[in-house]
C-alpha cells in the first residue's frame, strides 16, 4: 500500500494492533490491522485472504518461566498485543491446568522475573531473545497452541466497520498482501538494518514463523480461538466476499 499499485488509495497511520483497534473502536479508523480477541469485544466484518498467523512456532510470542508452566502461579504480562495475552491464558488453563496472577509490565525479562514466576514477551522483544540461551522454560505459544488445537493460530486480521469493507476494498487488501510477498527479500533487506536484527532471522521469520495469507483451515483455527476466549458463545465469523 506504500509502494505497490495500491500506493495512495488509502489514508495510512501506523500503529500497534491494539491501538488500531482503539482506533476503530472510536471512529478515528475505517479499517485496521486488529487483534483476534478484538472480535469478541467489536462488531467487526473481517477482510479475508490476509492476517498474521501461525501453523507451528510463531517464535515472536514466548512465555518464559522460571518453574514449569503446571507450577506458574504469577505471569507479568507485556500487553501490547491483547490476542497473546487472552492466548497464554487459554493456554496455561487448557493445557496446563493453571489461571496465575498476573501484573503488566513493560517487556524486560529480568525485571518481569523478578516479580513473577513467568513473563509473557512479544514483537521485537521477544526476537532479541535466543530461546536456547535463556535459563528455566521457553514456551513458543504458536507452537503450544498447534500441539494442543491441531489448527492455526490468527494473531490479528485485517478489519473494518460495519459497511465499510466491500468486495473491491477486500480485492485491494488481497493484492497488496501478494505484492508484498513477491517482494519479501526487499522487505528483509529494508527492515532488517532498520531494526538491529540480523537479515537471517527476519527472512526465517518471515518465511517459516508467520502466515501472511490465511485460508479456511486458518479461519477454522481462529474460530476456536475465539470460542475459547470469549465468556460467551463466541458469534460466527463475518466476511466480506472479493468480486
Amino acid at each position: 500500500m506504500l509502494h505497490g499499485p495500491e500506493r495512495g488509495r488509502f489514508d495510512l497511520q501506523f500503529r500497534l494492533p491494539a491501538a488500531c483497534a482503539d482506533q476503530l473502536a472510536s471512529g478515528a479508523a475505517d479499517i485496521g490491522i486488529v487483534p483476534t480477541f478484538e472480535l469478541t469485544r467489536q462488531r467487526l466484518e473481517i477482510i479475508p485472504g490476509a492476517g498474521i498467523a501461525c501453523h507451528g512456532a510463531v517464535r515472536s510470542i514466548l512465555l518464559i518461566s522460571s518453574c514449569p508452566a503446571a507450577r506458574i502461579r504469577s505471569l507479568a504480562l507485556d500487553s501490547s498485543s491483547r490476542t497473546s495475552v487472552e492466548l497464554v491464558r487459554v493456554i496455561l488453563q487448557r493445557r496446563y491446568g493453571v489461571s496465575p496472577q498476573s501484573v503488566s509490565h513493560a517487556p524486560d525479562l529480568d525485571a518481569m522475573l523478578r516479580i513473577a514466576d513467568a513473563a509473557l514477551i512479544i514483537g521485537d522483544p521477544a526476537l532479541r531473545i535466543d530461546p536456547a540461551t535463556v535459563p528455566g522454560f521457553v514456551y513458543d505459544l504458536g507452537a503450544e497452541w498447534v500441539e494442543m488445537t491441531g489448527t492455526p493460530m490468527v494473531f490479528a486480521v485485517w478489519a473494518g466497520r460495519t459497511g465499510i469493507v466491500t468486495p473491491q476494498l477486500v480485492a485491494a487488501f488481497q493484492e497488496s498482501c501478494r505484492y508484498g510477498l513477491a517482494r519479501l527479500e526487499e522487505i528483509v533487506a529494508a527492515e532488517s538494518p532498520a531494526r538491529g536484527f540480523p537479515p537471517n532471522l527476519v527472512r526465517q521469520y518471515l518465511t517459516r514463523n508467520i502466515v501472511h495469507e490465511l485460508g479456511p483451515r486458518d479461519y477454522q483455527g481462529m474460530q476456536l480461538f475465539l470460542d475459547y476466549a470469549s465468556p460467551g458463545p463466541a458469534g460466527e465469523i463475518k466476511f466480506v466476499t472479493p468480486i
